[in-house]
């Protein structure tokens, strides 16, 4: 199989190795100087030994060879350095494991035109992956690459999928043409470590210097040099990575295209779509045993519990079905990013989705599908999942012995979960994201408003494209503020000179105040429909009573909210090295503001909502902080134990806030809810005992 490279991978690949090109001359040029700086001060070293030999002459003349010695060893370093990678959370697997699965393996790798992995590897989460271990010196002789297939991902695609997956990781090495796409990543990784990898030169310096009040002075100008040499490197890693980012971008397009051709362009669009919802329930699964912990519960089967949270959400979602999988479609998958603004993606070496899905539907290439599980190419794939879901949670520290959870019983608790830390779908997600707004009154316009208009797609997308306007204001204001360095961008399909980035601000204010003044209609809106509602049904004292309520609390959030934002404030310095006088004086000043914050625990431990879900040790830990006059330190030494009990209840009383605000939330949430129940039961048609006749 051959893929013509397009002129886009030429041009960008040519930058890439012009960019490593000026890298060599530049680190040529450094390492010559630094080798007569290195020789200049050890033969400087020498010299003064030799010409008046005494107990400070060799000290110094010691010092100043040791300079030049760890200068060159600064320039030289990463030719001993060797990235290992860790291994640890990875399962080797074999072809007389996994017969099926390494003949699929085998079918990619010849398609491909590529070598078969040196080894295949399991992991648990939702992706799939090349790497290799590698140095310098891998430049020079070919190295095999070792495949990693996650688990989750395996769980919750069909074989075609799955197939169209690693032929895209396979790719990446299948053609000479994209081979210096590979030479551009090692070299680049080389670079990084050059500047950036430096804690053990650090290390070996400090020790050196520890050696002799003489030799730290020379320490200190040793890094001082090597400092200004990683300053260089720091400016010339930019030049060459950000050419690096570029050409991995192409690089992504063309390991699609060599899946497309191997596996079909739709099952990899379809596989791409999926996917964030696949990786989204594995972290909901692992977020819930997290909370678990405390309570010594794991899991049987996290990939079991997987699929059935994906499907869960699906539902929920109002997914289609297909291969008993969800069907994700492209204008669904897009509901939440409404961003304008296109950095393309300089630092990113993955292009978005939106992109990718793009070029594989223009591409359109059809291939015979096996749309059967990918689980089933596994001899016993419950007996794998098991085996890794064990493993997964080995590295947990459960106090007591551990309860492992069936599946049933996790989808009880999830369930129960879910429905207390969410809102009910019948509002399409409108207030997910976004809080109602109190400052609304109502309308007196006379128009008939209907439920299905108020939390219609439109004004749930009128949100999104809020947060996405305020989020790329921000951005486009570190642009501005030079915090974010970077020549172009685009912006609403037009590209602008990072000069130019102010001229947006004036637009995007403009577009802000727009889709304000329309979510701050609809909310009147809503507001008057709920009101006219409740009237109706006799409940208008209620939700107004809730209504006004939970607004109360709006309005006092950000003051008592405050006080966890001066309190983490006040504590910074137990975190950092200061002076025992000054100590001394930071607790005394602590001494009101934890006084504020005995007082807030204690109105959020008379509340049943709020401690209803917490350990009962956390409860006992609280009531003790709220007993003790506790010291914080003693005898020039901190009382860790009593600082850990501070730091919880600061933690806690932000958990607590938050929590009420929402619980409020979810009350007036759940009585609009109820108002909407009643509408629709008075709609619906009556009927009479003889009707039935």
């Amino acid at each position: 199989m051959y893929i013509q490279v397009s002129e886009d991978f030429k041009k960008k690949s040519k930058s890439a190795v012009f960019a490593i090109a000026v890298f060599i001359i530049v680190y040529i040029l450094m390492f010559l100087l630094t080798v007569l700086l290195a020789f200049g001060c050890i033969a400087g070293g020498i010299w003064l030994i030799a010409i008046k030999p005494m107990f400070l002459t060799i000290m110094l003349g010691a010092g100043l060879a040791g300079t030049g010695g760890f200068i060159f060893f600064f320039i030289i370093k990463f030719l001993f350095k060797r990235h290992i990678n860790d291994l640890s959370y990875l399962t080797e697997i074999k072809r007389t494991d996994e017969p099926e699965l390494f003949k699929m393996i085998d079918d990619i790798v010849q398609e491909a035109g590529t070598d078969f992995p040196k080894k295949v590897y399991l992991s648990y989460d939702v992706n799939a992956s090349v790497f290799y271990d590698s140095s310098f010196w891998s430049m020079f002789y070919p190295i095999k690459k070792n495949l990693t297939i996650g688990l989750g991902l395996i769980n919750t695609s069909t074989k075609q999928e799955l197939k169209a997956v690693l032929s895209h990781e396979f790719g990446h090495f299948s053609q000479r043409s994209m081979k210096v796409g590979s030479y551009v990543y090692n070299v680049n990784k080389i670079i990084f470590n050059l500047v950036n990898d430096d804690q053990s030169y650090r290390n070996s310096i400090e020790k050196w210097a520890g050696m002799s009040g003489y030799f730290s002075i020379f320490a200190l100008l040793s890094l001082f040099i090597t400092h200004k040499i990683q300053w260089i490197l720091t400016k010339m890693y930019s030049f060459v990575n950000i050419r690096h980012m570029a050409l991995s971008r192409e690089m992504e397009f063309h390991a699609d295209e060599v899946a497309a051709n191997i596996a079909g362009s739709l099952s990899l669009e379809e596989s791409l779509l999926r996917m964030e919802l696949a990786n989204n329930s594995y972290q909901n699964v692992i977020t819930f045993y997290e909370e678990r912990i405390s309570k010594n519960k794991a899991s049987q089967n996290i990939y079991k519990e997987q699929f059935f949270v994906m499907n869960f959400l699906a539902k929920h979602s109002e997914l289609e079905s297909k291969y008993d999988l969800p069907h994700v479609k492209s204008s669904e998958s897009g509901l939440f990013n409404k961003s304008k603004l296109n950095i393309e993606n300089q630092w990113a070496s993955h292009p978005s989705n939106e992109d990718r899905i793009a070029r594989l539907q223009k591409l359109n290439i059809i291939k015979d599908a096996e749309n059967g599980p990918a689980k089933n190419l596994f001899v016993d794939f419950e007996k794998t999942e098991i085996k890794l879901t064990a493993k997964l949670f080995s590295n947990v520290k459960y106090q007591k012995g551990k309860t492992d959870l069936d599946l049933q019983t996790f989808i009880s608790e999830f369930e129960e979960q879910y429905s207390k830390d969410s809102f009910d779908k019948i509002f399409n997600g409108y207030y997910d994201n976004k809080n109602p707004d109190f400052s609304i009154s109502e309308n007196t316009v006379g128009k008939d408003l209907y439920f299905d208009q108020l939390f219609s797609k439109e004004k749930v997308e009128m949100v999104y494209i809020l947060i996405a306007l305020e989020s790329d204001k921000k951005f486009i204001e570190a642009i501005i503020r030079k915090e974010v360095i970077l020549k172009t961008f685009d912006y609403d399909g037009k590209k602008y000179n990072a000069s130019e980035a102010g001229k947006l601000i004036p637009q995007i204010d403009h577009s802000i105040a727009e889709i304000k003044s329309q979510i701050h209609q609809n909310d009147s809106d809503i507001y008057s429909y709920f009101l006219k509602s409740a009237t109706d049904h006799h409940r208008k004292g209620q939700f107004e009573n809730i209504y006004r309520k939970f607004a109360a609390y709006d309005n006092e959030f950000e003051a008592r909210f405050s006080l966890c934002t001066e309190l983490s404030n006040a504590t910074v310095f137990i975190t950092e090295r200061t002076p025992v006088e000054q100590i001394s004086k930071n607790l005394s000043s602590l001494k009101p503001l934890e006084e504020q914050l005995k007082k807030e625990i204690f109105l959020c431990l008379n509340n049943n909502h709020l401690t209803a879900d917490l350990e009962e040790q956390t409860i006992n830990d609280l009531k003790y902080y709220l007993e003790k006059d506790l010291m914080y330190f003693n005898n020039g030494q901190y009382i860790d134990s009593h600082l850990q009990l501070l730091m919880t209840s600061i933690n806690m009383l932000t958990y607590f806030l938050h929590r009420q605000y929402f619980l409020l939330k979810k009350e007036l949430l759940s009585t609009m809810k109820d108002i909407e129940d009643l509408t629709i039961m008075q709609k619906l048609p009556q009927h009479s005992p003889l009707d039935q006749i």
